[in-house]
């Protein structure tokens, strides 16, 4: 709120399960409520194309007093047909998006900008999931970063760097399940980020984690000491809002089952290896294998894959013997894998699987390496045995 107030583009990066989306409208929810600003939510998960996300802006705008009949002028020729304020949101896309294509998008982008400039508020645009967009304008349904889908993908950031240099009524904020500066940066494009000021938002530390549960527990009437509340930090390692939450939950439940009131160190352990590991939380931590392969494609995942699982079976830690190994094993004519596994480190440090430490990298949270050595570490054969002249 203190960058919006300072007219600044931010560029929100944080770990998955963090809360990003939750955040962000309750901050636009504050900024309403002050009647300074008008903000508006631009979800682009679904884009596959600019003229999808100028659409899909164009249609938030509906929403705000002053600002639509301004943009809905720039669309007047395919919207003559029926009254416009009875259309729900998904047919108003739709109506928006049919006049919109390949040559005109950055015209009605344009538009819909200027229109922003004449608002009598300043704009706060939150663009969800803008990297999973230029992911995809990118690499494409293959992954291949083409030389087509380079100028695609720098056309559309060059776009949007430019209307937000141009355009003081509006502050930008940008953010997703995926890096955009790790993305941009294997195409060589993170000069067109560069409006945007980056903001990290860290997990909790221990006390705020403690407070979250303890506050939990006085309203559900259990009773969670200190020590217990400390335990179940220790177990998760790295205190992500989501999976504090998650482990209260399922501790709640358990106690409810057995009419305990007071915790035990038993319940803490069977609740985070029967639950939190279990096929319920699985379904959650999924969701992290998930935005890894849409980040990388299916090839890149697989290595990826591999690089967490080689640190969830030693411990939690990738020294820098196997990094070399990996660089090795995956160097081909076509691709050198020193910058393959560095690309890949990055990413995943940006993201917040593993944390460059001395002599490798370590995984972050506690129950992402526990539930990753669960899920894959049975068959999985290290990078040594593999490159050993035994193991080849």
């Amino acid at each position: 709120m203190e960058r919006v107030r300072e007219g600044r583009h931010t560029l929100l990066t944080a770990q998955r399960r963090m809360g990003k989306t939750s955040l962000i409208r309750e901050a636009l929810r504050r900024l309403k409520c002050t009647g300074e600003f008008e903000p508006l939510f631009a979800d682009l998960e679904d884009a596959r194309d600019p003229m999808d996300a100028i659409a899909e802006i164009a249609t938030q705008t509906s929403s705000a007093q002053g600002l639509w009949p301004r943009v809905k002028s720039g669309f007047a020729n395919f919207l003559q047909q029926g009254p416009i304020e009875e259309l729900g949101i998904s047919e108003l896309r739709v109506k928006l998006r049919a006049g919109i294509d390949r040559g005109n998008w950055k015209q009605r982008g344009d538009a819909i900008f200027a229109a922003i400039d004449k608002h009598e508020k300043p704009v706060v645009l939150a663009l969800d999931e803008l990297p999973i967009l230029i992911n995809r304008l990118l690499k494409g349904p293959d992954y291949r970063i083409t030389p087509e889908r380079k100028q695609a993908a720098d056309e559309f950031m060059s776009w949007l760097r430019r209307v937000g240099q141009a355009h003081r009524n509006v502050r930008m904020i940008v953010f997703g399940s995926i890096g955009l500066e790790p993305t941009l940066r294997l195409a060589g494009l993170s000069a067109q980020a560069n409006i945007f000021s980056p903001f990290e938002l860290h997990p909790w530390d221990k006390v705020t984690a403690s407070q979250c549960l303890e506050a939990l527990a006085n309203n559900y009437g259990i009773e969670l000491p200190h020590w217990a509340r400390e335990a179940m930090c220790r177990r998760l390692r790295c205190c992500i809002p989501q999976h504090i939450q998650q482990f209260f939950d399922y501790l709640h439940e358990d106690m409810r089952r057995t009419g305990q009131r007071e915790v035990t160190l038993e319940d803490i352990e069977r609740v985070y290896s029967k639950d939190m590991l279990g096929i319920r939380g699985r379904i959650d931590l999924e969701h992290y294998e998930g935005r890894l392969k849409i980040a990388l494609g299916n090839s890149d995942y697989r290595i990826a894959m591999e690089l967490l699982t080689e640190a969830a079976v030693n411990n939690g830690f990738l020294n820098n013997e196997s990094i070399e190994g990996y660089m090795s094993y995956y160097h081909t004519p076509e691709r050198q894998g020193r910058v393959l596994i560095l690309d890949m480190l990055r990413m995943l440090e940006h993201d917040g699987y593993l944390s460059k430490t001395t002599g490798g990298y370590r995984f972050v949270s506690r129950l992402i390496e526990d539930w990753w050595r669960e899920q894959n570490g049975d068959h999985f054969r290290p990078i040594a045995d593999r490159i050993s002249p035994s193991g080849a």
